[in-house]
């Protein structure tokens, strides 16, 4: 027999308690304690001594509820991340997502990383497990949980060869891509070149964007939030002026690759259409996977679009711009631009940019053995 104090003054909720325990204890001599019982006394000695019923909710139920009511606080971007970031997870729980969400553990968090990382690679494993930080910390927030098992986990170091999966195009590749391109993919491809920008808010541009007084790129980062003006290079700036503006300036500067983006709401079909392209000319292989679905580790290719914005990167540093312009070009956070500067010069940046080399020369406008339909939908 053991003895422990219920630390109450008042007596009838001291003895509540006492005879709350007495009962657990009889229930686990027998052997008849389990899971949904020992909440249940858990709770009724809560409810007793704080006069309210305890909080439970299980994993499921939880995270389902705070995924919706993230629809209206979020951008659809950020909301589709959590959401399948939730479905993620509670998919690595399996059965124990019907437990309380109290019942979430270091381990819990730990297998779902992992999972990510088999798959992907340290950055996705962490920003999934940045996710879910977000959404455990409801939990404890809102009295579901006593902690949040998510930030107890370290992040996840990059490897020099995780740091290598990613890797410029060489001018000769570039040639290849570009000459073998459609022609909206030919502009997608210029418009990453000469800005460093992502492909989706490539795709999203309309001629709103252009500010053909000052030879300027203007828009906001749908990652990031973030204002952007670059100058136009010179070869970029040819591309533009090329094109039929029309008289809507609404009007998307590609418009197959903006109706993908407005159906989808991001970028992920067009990235496989740019892989594509890219297997087409011997610049990578077919995707192959080691399981079924979201299971399956994919083989990552060292170029992809996202290729292009180091490509950027390089072509200004090779320049001899300084790397807090190129990272300010780019878009690139950066503590030495947060540090030393509160913006780069406009000046600064449209001298950087005149540095670019024309790699858009000597494209003949139809140079595209390739159909733009089989290019845009493969």
């Amino acid at each position: 027999m053991s003895q422990r104090s219920t630390k109450q003054t008042n007596r009838k909720k001291a003895q509540t308690m006492a005879d709350a325990w007495e009962k657990a204890a009889k229930l686990a001599s027998e052997k008849r304690l389990g899971e949904a019982q020992a909440r249940k006394v858990i709770g009724e000695i809560y409810e007793a001594v704080a006069t309210e019923r305890l909080p439970l909710s299980s994993t499921r139920d939880f995270l389902t509820r705070w995924i919706e009511g993230r629809k209206a606080n979020t951008s659809p971007r950020t909301y589709d991340a959590y959401a399948q970031n939730v479905r993620d997870f509670l998919a690595s729980l399996g059965s124990r997502a019907d437990l309380d969400v109290s019942q979430v553990s270091k381990s819990d968090v730990a297998k779902f990383r992992d999972g990510v990382l088999r798959r992907t690679s340290p950055a996705s494993a962490n920003k999934a497990v940045k996710l879910l930080r977000v959404a455990l910390g409801a939990a404890h927030k809102d009295g579901f949980a006593q902690d949040n098992p998510a930030a107890k986990l370290d992040t996840l170091k990059r490897t020099a060869a995780d740091r290598q999966k990613r890797r410029a195009f060489t001018h000769k590749e570039l040639r290849l891509i570009i000459d073998t391109a459609s022609n909206e993919w030919r502009g997608i491809i210029a418009f990453g070149l000469y800005t460093g920008q992502r492909l989706g808010d490539i795709a999203r541009l309309t001629w709103a964007n252009i500010d053909t007084t000052r030879n300027e790129l203007r828009f906001t980062t749908a990652k990031t939030g973030r204002n952007m003006i670059i100058p136009l290079a010179a070869p970029l700036l040819s591309y533009v002026e090329s094109l039929d503006a029309g008289d809507n300036p609404a009007a998307p500067l590609f418009p197959i690759a903006a109706a993908e983006v407005a159906k989808s709401g991001k970028a992920a079909v067009l990235s496989k259409q740019f892989h594509a392209l890219l297997v087409s000319v011997g610049l990578a292989a077919e995707w192959k996977s080691t399981g079924t679905g979201r299971n399956g580790a994919r083989t990552l290719s060292p170029l992809c679009f996202h290729s292009l914005r180091h490509t950027a990167t390089s072509l200004l540093k090779n320049a001899g711009v300084s790397e807090i312009v190129a990272r300010d070009i780019i878009g690139h956070d950066s503590e030495a631009v947060s540090r030393n500067y509160s913006h780069v010069d406009e000046d600064i940046k449209r001298t950087s940019i005149a540095k670019l080399p024309d790699l858009l020369a000597g494209t003949p406008p139809d140079a595209n053995p390739l159909s733009a339909k089989r290019i845009i939908s493969p």
